[in-house]
């Protein structure tokens, strides 16, 4: 056999299809990642294609391989950012649980997410720099977001977990205070992203939950005898206060 003669095999100095795309996908992921951290030190306006180019060690031609300009990758970051709030929804209503179990575990996820880069994008970021068709599709998520957080409340005022309010008010007021980590969370601070998290869901929650369901945390309900003294200590402070303002009134009116 000629030795020199090609093999029936070659191998191709190209990866497998498969292989490329995987590795352009991940290309792609990384200019996502030094992006929105480029976006939320300097601002949109601010930071351009070339700084990312530099954090990335390219050249700024070699983005346009994969995003056509800066609104795009504007776009893609809030994408991947409500990508993960649809999935915090999907699960929460997925889950079992009364109204209010739902709106803290929803409150809980969505403030977590605030914490991460892709989740201040949603935030973070002014809609008038996206183009009309992208503007559109993020002022239909945004209302599909907040339609998750009322539809927790009116579930929960219908099953008695939730005192009667007004939902839409209630959820205009847990999602703003909410969206507002996005603006002020630094990593490396005293608290934990989850643990802020979940000191905002108590604090949020705790206003509109039924006697019954307000639960100081980490602290079970008291029962039995331990029950019947704290009834009779609310009794004799009751009373007592009732005494003092009768006694009040008494010298008011000598």
């Amino acid at each position: 056999m000629d030795a020199s003669a090609p093999s029936s095999s070659p191998q191709s100095p190209w990866l497998p299809f498969e292989s490329r795309r995987r590795a352009r996908d991940e290309k792609r992921e990384a200019v996502l990642r030094a992006a929105v951290g480029l976006f939320l030190e300097q601002g949109y306006h601010r930071a351009t294609l070339n700084d990312v180019a530099k954090r990335l060690n390219i050249t700024k031609p070699a983005l346009y391989n994969y995003f056509r300009s800066k609104d795009e990758i504007l776009f893609e970051c809030w994408s991947l950012g409500n990508e993960l709030v649809d999935d915090c929804i999907a699960e929460t209503s997925a889950g079992g649980g009364t109204g209010l179990d739902k709106l803290r575990k929803l409150t809980v996820r969505y403030a977590e997410l605030m914490t991460t880069d892709y989740g201040k994008s949603l935030v973070r970021f002014d809609v008038r720099d996206l183009n009309e068709d992208n503007r559109k599709i993020v002022q239909t998520a945004k209302k599909r977001i907040d339609r998750a957080f009322r539809d927790y409340i009116v579930q929960g005022i219908d099953d008695g977990s939730v005192r009667p309010c007004d939902p839409k008010l209630s959820a205009f007021a847990i999602a703003g205070s909410l969206n507002w980590i996005g603006h002020w969370f630094q990593p490396g601070g005293p608290m934990t992203g989850k643990a802020v998290a979940e000191e905002f869901a108590i604090r949020l929650t705790e206003g509109i939950a039924t006697t019954t369901t307000r639960k100081k945390a980490g602290k079970p309900p008291r029962t039995g005898n331990a029950a019947r003294e704290d009834r009779s200590e609310h009794h004799e402070r009751t009373a007592a206060r009732a005494a003092g303002q009768s006694k009040r009134a008494r010298s008011r009116l000598r």
